[in-house]
């Protein structure tokens, strides 16, 4: 069990445990996104509707640029099957919204 938890989680080239690192710059843009849209949507000031469609695209958007760089280039199996998760989320999302 203890091997594939180390194959699982382990960095393959410091060989340190990764689970969660520091935001990436498409993290960060997702965070920012979506923090705004929020205080725009939360807010009783009166916004145009493009405002908050592009926060919600720039947002989706930089969240689905991490999910694809994390499937591709994730440090461990752990990091690429969380980026397919958000990947597939985001795909679910996006489909039964429409």
């Amino acid at each position: 069990m203890m091997r594939v938890l180390n194959w699982f989680f382990r960095d393959r080239a410091t060989g340190a445990i990764v689970i969660a690192q520091w935001p990436n710059l498409p993290l960060w843009i997702f965070a920012s996104a979506a923090g705004l849209a929020w205080i725009v949507e939360a807010s009783a000031i009166a916004v145009p509707a493009w405002l908050s469609a592009s926060l919600q695209v720039v947002a989706i958007a930089s969240l689905a640029w991490w999910a694809v760089d994390e499937v591709l280039r994730g440090v461990n199996p752990w990091r690429r099957c969380l980026g397919g998760a958000v990947l597939m989320f985001g795909l679910i999302r996006l489909f039964h919204a429409g």
